[in-house]
């Protein structure tokens, strides 16, 4: 089984990439963030023709996930429970793979920093947190179903040094504050794993750079996707890696596609 996590940074600009990318690489299941566009404009039929069906959680202009896979889907949740929330940020399905059920959560995670125009506003900040309670609660009791669970997503965090480029250049923002490195690290001491370290415990990972023109050149990225797999799941890891060539293509999101292979 093969998984990949992508924001894919508004999928109607990018699907001509995304429909060639897929029909290159065959993966069973993508979760995709920042498809920035409504239900009735998404290219269900594009997808469709690629091979795949697709489930999302949609919203004008903004955030929106989606999950798109080769077998058959079914919605369990879109946004999280007991959060009364009006950004798509989150859409859990499930999906018969070789026989077995799996649950697959799309996330993207609030960014948090504040508006540039009020740096010293912190409501952008406190709802990250919030947000991020609620998807913990709602993250451990699915592992407590005992079920194949894998959670892929855009979660605007750096957990370590390994993560960021230059970590003293974003000390103090949303994206590496140790509220929020504290609350991803409960999502690994309740019993998920992230796929990428779990095998490379030393390696950078980034998986996204600024459009900025030398960024990606110099490999000033950050590790801001996961793949967080619980621990059935985490067994059958055989592989995970960054895909930087899809990141240097003409016309690419800021982020590229993370990738995990597991035995059937």
């Amino acid at each position: 089984m093969k998984i990949a996590t992508l924001n894919i940074n508004s999928i109607n600009a990018r699907l001509p990439q995304l429909t060639s990318w897929l029909q290159k690489n065959n993966p069973d299941v993508v979760l995709l963030q920042e498809i920035k566009c409504e239900f009735n404009n998404f290219p269900f039929l594009d997808l469709q023709m690629a091979g795949y069906e697709a489930k999302i959680l949609g919203q004008k202009s903004y955030n929106g996930v989606a999950v798109l896979s080769r077998q058959p889907l079914q919605t369990r949740q879109e946004n999280l429970p007991q959060f009364t929330d009006e950004q798509a940020r989150y859409l859990e399905v499930e999906a018969l793979i070789s026989g077995q059920k799996y649950i697959f959560a799309s996330v993207y995670v609030p960014n948090g920093n504040p508006p540039a125009t009020s740096p010293q506003d912190t409501s952008r900040f406190s709802y990250k947190l919030s947000w991020l309670d609620a998807f913990l609660q709602h993250a451990e009791n699915l592992l407590k179903s005992g079920q194949n669970v894998v959670i892929c997503g855009d979660f605007n965090v750096m957990l370590s040094p390994l993560d960021v480029y230059n970590p003293e250049l974003f000390a103090g923002g949303a994206l590496y504050r140790p509220e929020v490195w504290n609350k991803i690290n409960r999502l690994q001491f309740i019993g998920y794993t992230d796929a990428f370290r779990q095998l490379y415990p030393k390696a950078s990972g980034y998986t996204y750079w600024d459009y900025g023109t030398t960024a990606f050149t110099n490999d000033l990225g950050l590790r801001i996707d996961y793949i967080f797999t619980s621990p059935a799941v985490t067994d059958k890891l055989e592989n995970c890696h960054v895909e930087r060539d899809l990141r240097q293509q003409e016309k690419s999101s800021d982020h590229t596609a993370l990738w995990a292979s597991f035995k059937d």
